[in-house]
């Protein structure tokens, strides 16, 4: 399943992702935790500023599901982990986004580019 147009744009533009991946008992929601989203073509991505020993980062790539807080609203998602040549193409959106930024310079680094997650509404 794919964003929508208008609510991927709404959810990029609003700035206030916060991410609740799925506990190890694959019922319960782990803590919000506010979060940098950029868009690449049709898909929502976020890093994680600690790289892959981030908690909930951790927590998103082993559950592979998950809600975010985004734009006023609620959703049931998918997290998988970013492959191939789409992690430059998450930092140029990052840092073109964040621009000026003093924390683009790490969320660009390679431990944050190495935990790109793709995030997809769930059906």
């Amino acid at each position: 399943m794919t964003w929508n147009e208008s609510t991927l744009a709404r959810i990029v533009s609003a700035d206030d992702l916060k991410i609740s991946p799925l506990r190890a008992d694959g019922e319960t929601f782990g803590t919000p935790t506010w979060i940098w989203s950029v868009a690449v073509g049709d898909d929502l991505y976020v890093r994680a500023y600690n790289g892959p020993r981030s908690r909930w980062y951790r927590s998103a790539i082993e559950q592979g599901a998950g809600r975010i807080h985004a734009a006023g609203e609620v959703f049931d998602v998918t997290f998988e982990q970013a492959a191939g040549d789409v992690e430059a193409l998450v930092t140029l959106a990052y840092e073109q986004k964040y621009r000026g930024s003093t924390y683009l310079p790490p969320m660009i680094a390679a431990g944050p580019a190495s935990a790109t997650v793709r995030i997809r509404p769930r059906a």
